[in-house]
């Protein structure tokens, strides 16, 4: 069971990366999926998540109105697009799948290894 994240580069303030969260060795179409993403020196943090079907996303309130996250279950994969990018959302992002739509790090079953993302100002 793997979960891999791509997309992750350099960008510079104001621009856009499309993250991919590709899944292998089982279908996850029932799971939530979710991003989290962590800075160094700081904890890992929520980001976005979406139900199984699509029909329920959430956002932390840093991202919300410039992140995206969607998904295609026969692709088994997600996708969270980012626009407007900040320097503060310089990060290595992790993409995750949950049972249910959670947003704590704690209740996300599988992990990918994470992409990073670098925004210069």
């Amino acid at each position: 069971v793997q979960l891999q994240a791509s997309g992750g580069g350099l960008v510079q303030t104001g621009e856009s990366l499309r993250l991919s969260c590709a899944a292998s060795g089982r279908t996850f179409s029932f799971y939530a999926r979710g991003w989290f993403r962590q800075a160094p020196g700081k904890e890992r943090e929520f980001v976005a998540a979406i139900s199984w079907n699509g029909g329920n996303t959430v956002y932390a309130d840093s991202v919300k109105g410039r992140f995206t996250i969607t998904r295609d279950n026969a692709k088994n994969t997600v996708y969270l697009q980012m626009n407007s990018l900040k320097p503060e959302d310089t990060a290595v992002y992790y993409c995750a799948a949950a049972v249910n739509l959670r947003l704590r790090r704690e209740e996300y079953d599988y992990w990918g290894q994470g992409t990073l993302v670098t925004v210069s100002s």
